[in-house]
């Protein structure tokens, strides 16, 4: 096969591998590109101490719970967070202490979508599903329609916007519901911010996102230090 034994062309935003004779091997590049970035994403956070992921989890609460959206918002819904996410238990102490009503995704993996069921506590009526994920145990799904906000989680973000998610498009498809009128905002550590995300077609951009460094406002883009 000699030196054309492995090659690599790019076609528009197809990446055309030639693998042996014979075969040709097409990949979408962003998909292949979102697979490192995971990859590269997730080393970086397994190797942030746990006093600075503390800090900055402490810091990025504070900042998300401080924005305008959040406090006129009556219901909120938030992810659960696992090892490696910025914690977003005081965000829900914090929104039922203001009498706001909090939902939690609960995930049909079958399907690939998600439910907003409302949760009372996050010690009680919770389970661990798959991936290590936290989700209510049972309660009635809430109409989209119903969410003033959703506090979005994500492996990486860029300054536009765009997320990376951790694969399933769960997420894009819940944020493309029918009737959805509710603010989406990122939330990350510093480190998350400021990587080029490549984008797909169904791939869905929040509206803020807030870190423990800043916060960037998307509509007009203007970015605010902390």
């Amino acid at each position: 096969m000699g030196e054309e034994a492995a090659g690599k062309w790019k076609v528009g935003r197809l990446n055309i591998r030639y693998c042996f004779p014979g075969v040709v091997c097409i990949e979408y590049l962003p998909i292949a590109m979102k697979c490192s970035l995971r990859k590269q994403m997730k080393a970086t956070l397994a190797s942030m101490p746990a006093a600075a992921v503390a800090a900055k989890s402490g810091a990025a609460c504070n900042a998300l719970m401080a924005l305008p959206e959040f406090r006129r918002a009556g219901v909120v819904m938030l992810y659960l967070s696992i090892c490696g996410e910025v914690d977003t238990a005081p965000i829900a102490l914090g929104a039922w202490q203001a009498g706001k009503t909090v939902l939690a995704p609960k995930m049909l993996w079958q399907s690939r979508r998600m439910l907003a069921v409302e949760i009372h506590s996050l010690e009680t009526n919770l389970v661990t599903a798959d991936f290590g994920l936290r989700e209510p145990a049972e309660g009635q799904p809430r109409p989209a329609s119903e969410i003033d906000f959703i506090v979005v989680p994500a492996l990486a973000y860029d300054r536009k916007g765009n997320r990376l998610g951790r694969g399933g498009g769960i997420y894009d498809r819940f944020l493309a519901s029918p009737g959805l009128r509710a603010v989406t905002c990122g939330l990350a550590f510093a480190e998350q911010v400021g990587v080029e995300v490549p984008v797909c077609d169904h791939d869905r951009p929040v509206d803020l996102l807030v870190s423990d460094a800043e916060v960037l406002r998307f509509r007009n883009a203007e970015p605010t230090d902390l």
